[in-house]
């Protein structure tokens, strides 16, 4: 029943008409997808995740992001992998590299206040507008009754009026 209130759809960010990146979130994670150039060698994608900021490049190239993340994640348990999008990767019989051909990067962020609802991953960078972000607290509020709930099904609850915080809605939520 959890995967009911999985998010339904990627938030995009879009710069000067390009694809940045889409992104969505769970009540304890934050994710990130980045279309990989094509015919790159996997090695060289570069990914550093720190407490407050993430970095995605090629190595040896500039970033392609550079950028504060929006809140304070995890970085022990935050990682990134790389995902076909077209279940395809070729093998170069030269140098025994992987190559991306229609591939993702997927960040994994793990939130340090599970429930909070981000706005966006990146500060300052394509925030969700008041609508869109009242939808994404709503969601997170039912995946958390869902999860402090396991024997009912929530997907199709609806709050009328304003949601509350998932993080402090009577109690907030229990961490063990």
């Amino acid at each position: 029943m959890a995967e009911k209130l999985a998010p339904e759809k990627r938030h995009a960010f879009v710069h000067n008409g390009q694809k940045v990146f889409e992104w969505d979130q769970t009540l304890e994670e934050v994710n990130m997808y980045i279309e990989l150039p094509k015919n790159v060698p996997t090695k060289l994608i570069n990914c550093v995740i720190k407490a407050g900021h993430v970095e995605v490049g090629i190595r040896g190239n500039p970033p392609y992001l550079n950028h504060d993340l929006m809140l304070p994640v995890k970085t022990d348990s935050s990682f990134w992998t790389i995902a076909p999008s077209a279940a395809l990767y070729f093998f170069n019989m030269d140098g025994g590299d992987y190559t991306t051909e229609d591939g993702e990067l997927h960040i994994t962020l793990q939130k340090r206040e599970k429930g909070k609802t981000w706005a966006s991953p990146i500060q300052g960078q394509g925030s969700l507008d008041p609508y869109a972000a009242d939808e994404e607290q709503k969601r997170l509020m039912l995946q958390r009754f869902q999860e402090e709930n396991p024997g009912f099904d929530f997907s199709q609850a609806q709050f009328s009026g304003t949601c509350p915080d998932p993080r402090t809605f009577m109690g907030g939520i229990h961490t063990d």
